[in-house]
């Protein structure tokens, strides 16, 4: 069966929700998620985000911690501009309903974690991607433009060049074909704006602190629909993580 939506977000951690959240208002909005729609990376997030909110701190400072913690590799453009929108994202979560732990005398309580110079990392206890989760959660949930679809997989985008109509409507995107787990069938998901949130590949590796829905399908079917994908060596390894022989490792925040 054919469903027709105005935007197609798969994926349901910050980056869907927030997307999905941020056009809720102009049209109806469908997220696919494999699993339940809290089961996503975000929700395995513990130690905190760094955001400049304190007046003893600066962009400039941030920035300069970033590029000397990347080593060379970084696009300093993109990072001058992640740093400096940093406030404004964080201003939008505490909108969606994120509550974030404070301090005794400051509207935060800051913590400083590895490579900064400053405390700037905003946290909820030890649980901040649980809290962020939760909380764009509940603000989706009043919107009915909004469709969730938990245990379903998009299998493969599909493009006008699958469709035969390439010369018509040359090199897009038009939705997805979404497995449905329990029914067991096949349905196209159909939307002039697809959003492709599905996090990384780190569970390609055996022993990881990324949760097993981190299997990679995302850049897998932007690959096969012809996007450039650059940067697959860089997969992120927490360096505390709980080890044991019979059981699935996990994070233990540096925090």
């Amino acid at each position: 069966m054919e469903r027709r939506y105005d935007y197609l977000v798969i994926g349901s951690g910050i980056a869907g929700l927030t997307f999905a959240l941020t056009v809720a208002e102009k049209g109806s909005v469908a997220v696919i998620t494999k699993r339940e729609v809290e089961e996503a990376a975000t929700s395995y997030a513990q130690g905190g985000i760094a955001a400049v909110v304190s007046e003893v701190d600066s962009f400039e400072s941030h920035i300069q911690d970033t590029l000397g913690s990347g080593d060379g590799l970084c696009d300093e453009a993109v990072v001058r501009e992640v740093v400096r929108d940093g406030p404004e994202q964080v201003r939008r979560l505490l909108e969606w309903g994120v509550r974030f732990t404070g301090g005794e005398k400051t509207p935060f309580d800051l913590t400083k974690e590895g490579g900064h110079s400053h405390r700037r990392v905003l946290h909820a206890g030890d649980f901040t991607g649980r809290e962020i989760e939760r909380a764009l959660l509940t603000a989706l949930s009043s919107h009915k433009n909004v469709s969730i679809f938990e245990h379903h997989i998009a299998v493969d985008l599909i493009t006008t060049g699958k469709l035969g109509i390439a010369r018509r409507m040359p090199g897009r995107c038009v939705g997805a074909y979404v497995l449905d787990i329990k029914a067991r069938s096949i349905d196209p998901f159909v939307a002039p704006a697809t959003v492709l949130a599905t996090g990384g590949a780190g569970k390609v590796y055996l022993y990881t602190s990324n949760p097993d829905i981190a299997s990679g399908d995302g850049v897998a079917m932007a690959y096969r629909a012809g996007a450039e994908i650059a940067n697959m060596e860089f997969v992120q390894f927490h360096p505390t993580c709980l080890y044991h022989p019979r059981a699935k490792s996990f994070l233990i925040s540096e925090a």
